[in-house]
């Protein structure tokens, strides 16, 4: 039976590729972004005693009240914003369903879907998928910060969304308010709505302070803002998050997530709920926790070849191998992981388009310091 593939230019991720690659050669993945160490003892208890106390069936299609509410409280505790958790707030199974319920909730054929690259991988097949066009807009090759005249000029009357990602995966590059009211200014009368991933919204350093979109009145009513558990609580196998918006939005977004994935893990929701209404401590120190695996992780990388570039946020480090070899970045992450015995991601995955001679992989720091050691032995004989 032949039949035209939905995405022609779409195979199996890079991700997926470079953890097999690590598995087959006894390599130490830092490709592929996950923990590996436990998630906080107190939200396996809680998972345990939601289990025990029989949350074993479908949860609302909305989530659980007690998590939409601790998600409300802990966002307004953040970030001095009131929401709904009736009515602005959704569980869904992870940020890459709120994602794509996102935009097939409000992206129609034809339209376009500004996206800034490097981007995340799952961004064009969404959008793809809606029947639209993904326009990559490129960031500053040397910082990664958006060049928002660049932005203003790839809007067209078919622009129905911008898609923006703080802290951003895979540079580390965060948004400040000053970027924020950059784009406040570019998207007042028009029609274009924003979807924020903001995953690692926890994880920011050197005392700056996350710049949620819900912090700014004009962007909040026109925006999708989606986040991630399995970011925060180490356990990105529980494929939990949520996304907030206006009522109007969000009864849009839950039209698609009902017939996409109806409702997500229910014992985890009341884990959770518990987590963040008791233990507040621990997203407000995870920024501290990762910043000195930041801090130990780029002190030891200093004594290989590799030269690691800044990082604002997320718990991934880009480096420079322009000092080690002038392969192109997929292939020398193959070499690197077969001959070397260290997994890592070719940054030019995250591009449309990569700029030419562009040496750049990216690793993962998120990970027990045992882990770390390891991999820069082997590093250092690159």
């Amino acid at each position: 039976m032949s039949f035209d593939t939905k995405l022609p230019n779409v195979g199996t991720t890079i991700f997926t590729l470079m953890s097999q690659l690590a598995a087959e050669h006894g390599a130490i993945n830092l490709g592929q972004g996950f923990p590996d160490f436990d998630v906080p003892v107190r939200l396996v208890d809680e998972l345990n005693q939601a289990v025990r106390a029989g949350h074993n069936q479908y949860p609302p299609m909305i989530g659980v009240a007690s998590l939409r509410q601790a998600i409300a409280e802990k966002i307004n505790h953040c970030h001095c914003v009131r929401v709904d958790p009736d009515a602005e707030v959704t569980v869904v199974s992870g940020a890459t369903e709120a994602l794509f319920n996102a935009i097939h909730a409000v992206v129609h054929p034809g339209e376009e879907v500004i996206v800034l690259d490097p981007a995340y991988d799952s961004y064009d097949p969404a959008i793809e998928l809606a029947g639209a066009q993904a326009v990559h807009v490129p960031l500053d090759t040397d910082t990664f910060a958006v060049d928002w005249d660049k932005v203003r000029a790839a809007i067209t009357s078919k622009t129905r969304a911008l898609l923006i990602n703080s802290p951003h995966n895979p540079t580390g590059a965060v948004l400040g308010q000053e970027d924020l009211l950059e784009l406040t200014d570019i998207l007042r009368g028009t029609r274009i709505l924003l979807i924020s991933d903001e995953v690692y919204e926890h994880i920011v350093y050197d005392g700056r302070q996350h710049e949620s979109v819900l912090r700014h009145p004009e962007l909040a009513r026109r925006a999708f803002v989606i986040s991630s558990f399995g970011k925060t609580y180490h356990c990105t196998g529980w494929k939990l998050g949520y996304a907030v918006a206006a009522p109007a939005l969000t009864a849009e977004f839950r039209k698609v997530h009902q017939y996409n994935t109806f409702a997500s893990f229910s014992p985890a929701q009341y884990a959770f709920a518990a987590m963040l209404r008791d233990e507040p401590e621990h997203y407000l120190t995870l920024g501290r926790f990762y910043q000195e695996k930041r801090d130990y992780f780029r002190r030891s990388l200093s004594t290989t070849k590799l030269r690691p570039l800044p990082v604002a946020g997320g718990y991934f480090q880009l480096v420079d191998y322009s000092q080690v070899s002038d392969l192109p970045d997929d292939e020398f992450v193959k070499w690197m992981t077969v001959e070397k015995g260290v997994a890592a991601i070719p940054l030019s995955s995250f591009y449309r388009s990569s700029p030419p001679g562009q040496c750049l992989i990216r690793l993962c720091f998120a990970k027990n310091q045992s882990t770390l050691d390891s991999a820069i032995e082997r590093l250092r004989a690159l």
